[in-house]
């Protein structure tokens, strides 16, 4: 018993120890906490104003265009009611606390954008700068500061000095002006409908202009006198003329009167009365002017929106009048029209993003067509590049009532995918129906790929029909292949789908393949025989050359015989004949000689050149054995050429000597005329040894030829 009480006052022991001890550490927790959500607190506060400090607005950012458009009502109500004020002093008096509420409160506004101008970034060099420093410097040296500062100048002090009932003092408050022109440009690019909101705006500056006109009317009535004639505002002490509302109402009524020409104004008495309506009709002309040609512009540019979203019917519609057309066409026609202004399809998609840039135009086409697109089964898993090039090229197409869209055997240059609309698959007489296509289908995308063993020939297998009015897009041959040129990995994709859909409809050859394997075999042949064309044209070219040098040494030797022959030509007759026709004999000689050693040099020089290269190929030594033909042609050629001259000098001696023994036999007879019988007979003779010296000279040539083969097999 003893124990078990020892262990149970012990065991309460700890466990109030335990508790103490989790109290203590909870309120450590606890004023822990309470610290950290006062630092939280005091951070966030110095935070807000460090942000505070470094704020910066963006003027394309949303809440610059929600504050000007708050700006309209101050700078509206100045232009309104300070004027209203001044003139009409029944109603300032009247209202009096509620328009120096108004005013002051307007002055707040003033206030708070003067702030946000000051903290208002702006670009350059296309970045936004956030420097307060710059902000403040170029916002205080410009001229909207001080444009600003003067519309907030305390003018009301002038209360004191001139009464309370002369607001003309806060005149200086017309001079934010130009925020309201600022806020309705920036309206006119973001609204929708701006023709309607440059109609909104004409209006309200001919309401504000009429209104300052009546103001200044009834103050030159009050001036003149209520009721002193016809024209000034009728006396005021007359009941129906007392009130503030017909005060106002009157006096605008009769500026509107003046500013639209319209109805009969009283005549003016008064030289004050007529400068009024002077300017006034001036005015007037100005307005009606601008009335008219605004309301011009907006109905032209509708017009001109028309004519860009559909196509122009009234061009159709007189080219069809001047052809003579049947009418039931020209009702298809007209019916086809009157479908795209019914439901506004716009046809000329292109043409109209066409002013925008490259990747806006990407992101709109994306946006409206990529959906579209996808559901085509080939250019699905397609990379999303390829799909945004393709995109732009969608051209959109309405088809009528009962138009074929493509019909069996066409050549196929378009795919069509299906936006809305029905279209059947029918038979060749035009009734049988075997499908009904709509809206997702699509058809033709394996025509214009062109794929290699296609049955078909890319040309159609079906007849499609719209069922009533389809829209579809189309996307040409062409276009596909463009883009396809800079996508060479999506174009073998693409062209594996359409061979795999075209094996499951059983229109693909099986000798594709084959055929593209012959065909690359045929490319590798042609671009061989191109580079072995080429070899032979060098090896061309360099025996052209070899021939030219060769024909002008030759041509260079025989000038040089020639001349040698006319020197001893003309040289006289009676010398020594022996000893000159001797000298030429060994002067050719020694010429031919010559020229046996050069060749014979030649000759050896290119059988060193086959020795070093002769333990290459064959094919190399056939070429080599053929060059060294060439060149043993060419000596023997040369040879033959100094043989012939040879022969040549002899036939000249020859005749030297048949001319000396006819001349002999002549004075023998005592006749200066040769015979006849005795002169033939000379000339056979001499024509015979002349044969034989050549017959010789050949024969000593052809030895040597057929010598130096024989050289040649033995090396």
């Amino acid at each position: 018993m003893d124990k078990t009480g020892e262990v149970s006052i012990r065991s309460s022991q700890w466990q109030r120890l335990l508790r103490w001890h989790l109290g203590q550490k909870a309120n450590e927790e606890g004023e822990d906490g309470d610290k950290k959500e006062e630092n939280r607190n005091i951070y966030t506060g110095l935070k807000l104003k460090d942000n505070w400090k470094e704020w910066v607005v963006d003027p394309a950012e949303q809440f610059y265009y929600v504050w000007l458009q708050v700006m309209i009502f101050p700078i509206v109500y100045n232009w309104v009611i300070i004027i209203l004020r001044t003139c009409f002093t029944a109603i300032a008096l009247s209202y009096l606390p509620v328009w120096l509420t108004l005013d002051y409160l307007s002055d707040l506004m003033y206030t708070t954008d003067m702030i946000i101008t000051l903290h208002t970034g702006y670009l350059d060099q296309g970045i936004l700068i956030k420097d307060l420093t710059r902000l403040r410097t170029r916002y205080l040296h410009s001229k909207h500061f001080l444009r600003d500062l003067a519309s907030l100048l305390p003018t009301d002090f002038l209360y004191f000095a001139f009464g309370i009932e002369t607001p003309l003092v806060r005149i200086n408050r017309l001079l934010r002006m130009p925020r309201l022109n600022e806020v309705l440009d920036r309206m006119e690019t973001r609204t929708s409908y701006p023709n309607t909101f440059r109609i909104s705006k004409l209006m309200l500056y001919i309401f504000v202009l009429i209104h300052w006109n009546a103001c200044l009317y009834f103050a030159l009535s009050n001036y003149i006198g209520f009721g002193s004639d016809r024209w000034v505002y009728p006396n005021i002490t007359n009941p129906e003329f007392a009130s503030m509302r017909r005060q106002y109402f009157y006096c605008f009524w009769f500026s509107a009167q003046i500013f639209t020409t319209v109805g009969d104004t009283p005549l003016p008495d008064r030289e004050e009365e007529y400068l009024f309506m002077i300017a006034d009709l001036l005015i007037a002309v100005l307005v009606f002017a601008s009335i008219v040609g605004n309301v011009g512009n907006v109905i032209t540019s509708l017009r001109d929106r028309d004519n860009v979203f559909f196509p122009n019917h009234e061009l159709v519609k007189g080219y069809l009048r001047s052809r003579h057309i049947s009418k039931e066409l020209r009702q298809r026609i007209d019916n086809w029209y009157q479908h795209l202004h019914i439901n506004k399809k716009i046809m000329r998609e292109n043409e109209i993003l066409q002013q925008l840039p490259v990747h806006m135009r990407t992101e709109i086409a994306v946006s409206v067509h990529l959906p579209t697109l996808s559901k085509v089964t080939i250019f699905q898993s397609c990379e999303k590049s390829l799909l945004e090039e393709l995109v732009l090229k969608l051209t959109p197409q309405v088809f009528s009532p009962g138009e074929y869209v493509c019909r069996k055997g066409d050549v196929g240059h378009e795919m069509y995918i299906i936006k809305e609309g029905k279209l059947a698959v029918v038979a060749d007489d035009g009734v049988t129906e075997f499908a009904v296509l709509s809206e997702g289908n699509f058809f033709g995308e394996i025509s214009i790929l062109n794929i290699k063993g296609n049955k078909s020939g890319n040309r159609r297998t079906a007849n499609i029909r719209s069922i009533g009015y389809s829209d579809l897009f189309s996307l040409s041959k062409e276009d596909l292949t463009d883009v396809l040129s800079e996508f060479p990995a999506a174009k073998r994709h693409l062209e594996e789908k359409g061979r795999q859909i075209l094996t499951k409809m059983g229109m693909l050859e099986e000798s594709g393949e084959a055929a593209k394997g012959k065909a690359e075999k045929v490319e590798t042949k042609i671009q061989r025989l191109e580079g072995n064309l080429e070899i032979l044209q060098t090896k061309l070219a360099r025996l052209m050359v070899e021939l030219e040098s060769s024909n002008r040494k030759m041509q260079a030797r025989v000038e040089q015989l020639e001349l040698e022959v006319a020197a001893l030509e003309v040289q006289p007759e009676d010398g020594d004949k022996g000893e000159g026709a001797q000298g030429r004999e060994e002067g050719v000689g020694g010429e031919v000689e010559w020229e046996r050693e050069e060749a014979e040099g030649e000759e050896e020089g290119l059988n060193v050149k086959m020795k070093k290269t002769g333990q290459g190929e064959d094919g190399n030594d056939v070429s080599k054995e053929g060059d060294g033909e060439s060149t043993k042609s060419t000596k023997e050629d040369v040879e033959r050429m100094v043989e012939g001259d040879k022969c040549g000098l002899k036939g000249l001696d020859n005749q030297e000597k048949k001319k000396e023994d006819d001349g002999e036999k002549n004075r023998d007879r005592g006749d200066d005329r040769p015979g006849k019988g005795d002169g033939a007979e000379i000339e056979t003779e001499n024509g015979k040894d002349e044969k034989k010296e050549c017959e010789e000279a050949e024969e000593d040539s052809n030895q040597k030829e057929t010598g130096k083969k024989c050289e040649g097999q033995g090396e």
